[in-house]
């Protein structure tokens, strides 16, 4: 095989892995986002389930202060029948009585179906703490683990930036410089073989003169059809396939 291709397909398979790298990298990020998301709803329904609470306490206080406003309601006109003479007056104010018993009775309806509910959210709440602390712990056990892997690609990217620095370096510049420009084209396929007479790039087929060229591994060759680099191997099968 033709040194510069030999060269060539070194530096193609390193910038191959440094894509692989840079992609794993790139999918770190909106794992962490995706941990740190869980942890947070965790810690929202929490959170909810806290002011469901503060709610319902809030408002079954507010029945109890109305409940006392009736029963103090009462008293005044129970004190109010002790001191008419009238019957029409007396009876009008039993009747304010009777309404105040039946809003206090309501009241107290409510306030039993507020503790009710209270008690179930308190259950809920139980759980939820439960749940948001597995989930942070679950979580930031992940995130150590991300930020470790994080690391490691890091350190080999760097590794394998400064290796294809230097495998760059060792290809002649003019096929360096076509390399560099059909790798930012065609993305990690700069160099393909031609198995069965066609381009392994854009699978069209090579026409018969390039195939000679190619096996005689004398010169660069380009697929006329994508411009990719050609290269030869004894164990591909030129024969065109019907």
């Amino acid at each position: 095989m033709l040194e510069t291709i030999e060269r060539l397909l070194i530096l193609q398979d390193c910038d191959r892995k440094i894509r692989r790298e840079q992609g794993e990298l790139a999918r770190i990020e909106p794992e962490r986002q995706t941990f740190n998301a869980k942890a947070a709803a965790a810690q929202s329904a929490l959170e909810n389930a806290r002011q469901r609470l503060k709610q319902i306490e809030s408002a079954r206080k507010d029945l109890e202060l109305e409940a006392q406003v009736k029963k103090q309601m009462i008293d005044r006109y129970a004190h109010q029948q002790l001191l008419t003479r009238k019957n029409d007056e007396y009876r009008a104010l039993a009747s304010q009585i009777e309404t105040c018993k039946s809003a206090i009775f309501e009241l107290e309806n409510q306030q039993i179906e507020l503790m009710e509910q209270a008690e179930a959210v308190q259950k809920e709440i139980a759980h939820a703490t439960a749940t948001a602390s597995d989930t942070r712990k679950l979580v930031e056990d992940q995130l150590a683990q991300l930020a470790a892997r994080e690391a490691n690609l890091r350190r080999e990217l760097d590794e394998l930036r400064a290796r294809r620095e230097t495998l760059a370096g060792n290809v002649e510049q003019t096929a360096r410089s076509r390399y560099e420009r059909l790798l930012r084209s065609k993305g990690e396929n700069v160099l393909v073989g031609v198995q069965h007479g066609v381009c392994g790039g854009c699978h069209m087929k090579v026409p018969p003169q390039l195939l000679v060229t190619c096996q005689a591994e004398k010169e660069l060759v380009a697929c006329s059809n994508c411009g990719r680099m050609l290269y030869y191997t004894p164990d591909m099968d030129l024969a065109v396939t019907e």
